[in-house]
């Protein structure tokens, strides 16, 4: 097989899995709990496929696009909260890349932990200004001041992110594995 064809066949298959993962984002988060102050996203725990593929990164930004849009999401949450994805992919790629190179075949879930992380801090810093200032969220609880509704927002999206990417996260981990452990050996 010539090396043209390796590329085409790659960027076939890394397209294939990016839009796969963009449809399993908007599925599992066209829901009312993303969009709340008090959210959960369950497409965030797809960060975790980025271990897997780079296709996971662009899925994931797409994904998130797709989601804001088609949920009727203020304007402000279609570009910003796209580019808080976008941002936790980029510091997420470089993290799984290292994982990968370093541990190879023989990651588990338990060297996994890394990759969420650039996701929860990600949203939990950019989401609170898009809830305050594009859905005119400012109260939260007891609070009324601008700085302590946008403190209790990003300790609810955090809180809400943890849940997504560190309880559901292990399961696609652990999924994809399952299903990677099975080509390959339908490939032997």
């Amino acid at each position: 097989m010539s090396n043209e064809n390796k590329d085409q066949i790659l960027s076939t298959r890394l397209i294939t899995e990016g839009a796969i993962i963009a449809g399993l984002y908007v599925v599992l988060s066209l829901n009312p709990l993303s969009f709340k102050e008090v959210q959960c996203r369950f497409g965030e725990a797809l960060c975790m496929t980025i271990l897997f593929s780079p296709a996971g990164a662009w899925g994931m930004v797409i994904g998130c696009f797709l989601t804001n849009l088609l949920g009727g999401a203020h304007w402000l949450d279609t570009v910003f909260g796209t580019l808080a994805t976008l941002t936790a992919v980029l510091f997420t790629l470089p993290i799984a890349s290292r994982l990968r190179s370093k541990y190879g075949s023989g990651l588990g879930i338990k060297h996994s932990l890394l990759i969420p992380l650039p996701t929860v801090i990600s949203n939990a810093v950019i989401i609170p200004f898009v809830l305050y200032y594009g859905y005119g969220v400012n109260t939260m609880w007891f609070a009324t001041a601008k700085w302590a509704v946008l403190g209790l927002m990003a300790f609810s999206v955090g809180a809400g992110e943890i849940l997504s990417c560190y309880i559901l996260g292990p399961v696609v981990v652990k999924i994809m594995k399952t299903v990677i452990d099975r080509n390959s050996k339908l490939k032997d």
